[in-house]
């Protein structure tokens, strides 16, 4: 039998046919289209006749279910869902243009102002149009991260893209600092933990190291006054939080450690703590540990691609210093506004028997326990 021919569909239903087609069709993804060729291959066309064809597609545009676009400059058809047509039907000509102009703009939506530029019509009848819409519960209107104060319009059963809602860090288009802090801090914590050994106090390997001073010095200091100075500034509290007799150590690990936390295993280990309540992605991790980067907490090692903390950092959130759970321990600023600095964090800087220290004498660099502790030696 010719395809061409005429008579070819004569003993061919043409709604059975059609049905047959729209459901072989609707099997597809949803964004699936269709050239004639693509159609004619699905074997539902007896002889592939396409005058048989053509009238399938035409009656199915016509119902709604078959929507009819144009790709590489020839004619293609894409499934429309039954629900779906059904709205269609319950719409205006003006009302059914809106829709489909805000379905097209998919999980992006559309603004108010580029419908009216598309649509052609007066702002009057598209007001109309869109609270219509809006109160049959067809679309919804978004608010975009990027712009705001923009009127943007979505279908009602779909959910904004991250480009529209700023991902998980916004809260209706407005940024969760509380949430982004407590994200921080935990992902802080965590990288603590793989990039120092902690050493307490009560630790039975740590044993202070103890210096017995001379007394070969021409002031006349007693050594009990040196003593005293030394065991007073050990009690003193510290910025770390508690005093410097009770804090926490700090030692690095031995050199060629793997340990250290790449984004993968950070983003893992977040999703399984049950502190965020939606799934984190590598990019999103990537501008957390951005933020702790440039606040000097965190440093990456562009080799491995490890994540560091840093120790300053580490030892104020190892002690509870309430400086790093309210302003970020060891930011650039943080240490400029209260003057702190690489002198104050070495011995000599906040040495309180300073006056005392000279070569030779009863306080001295070559015998200073401080020296000895800071440097972990």
């Amino acid at each position: 039998m010719d395809p061409a021919d005429p008579t070819a569909s004569a003993t061919v239903s043409p709604p059975e046919t059609k049905n047959t087609l729209y459901a072989r069709c609707a099997s597809f993804p949803s964004e699936t289209i269709f050239s004639q060729d693509d159609l004619l291959e699905l074997d539902i066309i007896p002889n592939k006749n396409l005058d048989l064809l053509l009238q399938c597609t035409k009656r199915l545009t016509q119902e709604g279910l078959f929507k009819l676009l144009s790709h590489e400059n020839r004619a293609v058809w894409r499934v429309v869902k039954k629900e779906d047509a059904q709205k269609y039907r319950t719409l205006s000509a003006d009302e059914a243009l809106v829709y489909s102009l805000i379905e097209s703009a998919g999980r992006e939506g559309v603004w108010s102002r580029i419908l009216r530029s598309k649509s052609g019509l007066h702002m009057t009848v598209m007001t109309r149009c869109l609270k219509t819409l809006e109160g049959k519960s067809y679309i919804k209107q978004i608010k975009t991260v990027k712009f705001p104060n923009r009127k943007t319009y979505m279908l009602a059963g779909l959910q904004p893209s991250e480009d529209v809602t700023g991902g998980p860090f916004y809260t209706d288009g407005v940024l969760d600092d509380e949430f982004v802090h407590q994200m921080a801090k935990w992902t802080e914590r965590f990288i603590v933990g793989r990039s120092w050994y902690q050493r307490s106090p009560s630790d039975p390997h740590h044993q202070p190291r103890t210096t017995k001073l001379s007394s070969t010095h021409h002031k006349p200091v007693a050594k009990q006054q040196l003593e005293s100075k030394r065991n007073a500034a050990l009690e003193t509290p510290s910025r770390h939080g508690g005093s410097r007799a009770q804090q926490k150590e700090l030692l690095p690990f031995p050199p060629g450690y793997t340990g250290y936390p790449t984004i993968a295993e950070i983003t893992k280990a977040i999703n399984t703590s049950g502190l965020s309540p939606v799934v984190m992605k590598e990019v999103e991790m990537k501008q957390l540990l951005d933020i702790l980067i440039w606040d000097g907490r965190v440093e990456e090692n562009s080799f491995t691609g490890g994540y560091k903390a840093v120790r300053l950092a580490a030892l104020a959130v190892l002690n509870g210093s309430k400086r790093a759970e309210d302003d970020g321990a060891g930011s650039a600023a943080d240490a400029a506004i209260h003057g702190w600095s690489a002198l104050t964090e070495a011995p000599c800087g906040r040495c309180p028997v300073l006056a005392f220290c000279e070569e030779g004498g009863p306080v001295n660099a070559r015998t200073c326990e401080y020296f000895a502790e800071w440097l972990e030696v």
